[in-house]
């Protein structure tokens, strides 16, 4: 079985996103298990034509060279193209590839008001923006999505966007993210809040790091870098001052066990953001027994498993997170639910199956 993986980016060579990290841990579990991986993705930095990483071979094009796009999707000739949220090599894989099968995990399908914030707080610039939706959210990727053998979303709010976004008639199952989960975790004797994203503008570092000014009897660290180098200079300026406050950079999980180890310490995962679909820091830090304390509440995370913020407000759910050590249960109850649908070999297993169902279908008019 040759599994080819299609996506924006593959969590390395500068570009450190969700998705990136996704297809990477589904990649080499998949690899671990003798499937033979590969993945076709915009090249980025210093990344070479091909390379190996985790036991996939990455392919990477040039954005501007559709051509040498195209001649990648025959080249690899998988048996299945799995596209890690649908975008534009969706569609010309189902072009030059008719005869295989092709399969969608949605991973955060983006509403007009979703692309508006995106567009007010970019990562990088507005124009970045706009080409992103150019690529990742046009005609193509509409036909892509009605023309596949298998659509699946990494949560269920996603999965109801999707429905609602592309007039689906079926509803889109869960495809769970694969997470480790560890089997003991020891946490800090004094109380520990984490930030685990990017320092970009969607997602309003800046409300963490006043947080910790406000509470200086908890431990704050944020594990994040920005795409943007000006604006981490800025908050770093502005924020590292703060006794309390550990700003710890990015952090590479697939090297090194660091990222697992400020998990296991803290109690509680502050999420800041302005939108979200499921981040996998949500699912990483439920594994790890934390509180979820975010302003986003994809699939109730944060209402079943921590707190929900209203209105910006997360001085009130820290102090009652904190309080009677509510964390302690919403992190029992989060890590409850993590073990038993999102743990690796549950979610490569659910991953697998597909496949080879997805392989014995019969195949579909393009």
């Amino acid at each position: 079985m040759r599994i080819c993986f299609l996506c924006v980016e593959i969590f390395a060579w500068g570009k450190y996103g969700g998705f990136g990290r996704a297809t990477r841990m589904i990649g080499r579990e998949l690899a671990r298990r003798g499937v033979e991986v590969c993945a076709i993705v915009p090249r980025r930095m210093d990344q070479k034509p091909v390379e190996e990483l985790d036991g996939i071979r990455i392919y990477g094009f040039d954005l501007k060279n559709i051509p040498q796009a195209l001649k990648l999707y025959q080249e690899v000739d998988a048996d299945i193209y799995h596209s890690e949220e649908p975008s534009t090599s969706t569609y010309l894989a189902m072009k030059m590839m008719p005869d295989r099968k092709h399969m969608i995990t949605f991973r955060d399908v983006r509403m007009w008001d979703d692309w508006k914030i995106e567009f007010q707080l970019p990562s990088i610039s507005r124009m970045q923006v706009i080409k992103n939706w150019l690529y990742e959210d046009n005609p193509a990727v509409w036909q892509a999505v009605h023309h596949a053998d298998g659509l699946f979303a990494a949560s269920n709010v996603v999965g109801e966007r999707a429905v609602k976004k592309y007039h689906l008639a079926d509803p889109v199952p869960l495809l769970p993210t694969p997470v480790n989960v560890p089997e003991t975790i020891q946490k800090a004797g004094t109380p520990w809040v984490c930030f685990v994203a990017r320092l970009d503008r969607r997602k309003r570092p800046e409300l963490f790091f006043k947080l910790a000014e406000r509470f200086p009897q908890v431990h704050f660290i944020s594990m994040g870098t920005s795409r943007d180098p000006g604006l981490e200079k800025e908050l770093e300026a502005r924020y590292s001052s703060i006794p309390n406050l550990e700003i710890g950079g990015f952090i590479d999980q697939f090297s090194g066990g660091k990222h697992s180890e400020v998990l296991e310490k803290s109690w509680i995962l502050v999420n800041t953001a302005a939108r979200e679909g499921l981040p996998n820091s949500f699912v990483e830090a439920a594994a790890h027994r934390c509180a979820i304390l975010s302003a986003v509440d994809p699939d109730n995370f944060a209402s079943e498993y921590g707190y929900f913020v209203q209105n910006d407000d997360f001085d009130a759910g820290l102090t009652w997170l904190l309080e009677n050590n509510h964390w302690q249960e919403c992190g029992k109850k989060g890590h409850a639910y993590i073990q038993n649908t999102y743990e690796v070999e549950s979610a490569i297993s659910r991953h697998l199956k597909l496949y080879e169902e997805l392989l014995r279908s019969p195949a579909r008019s393009r």
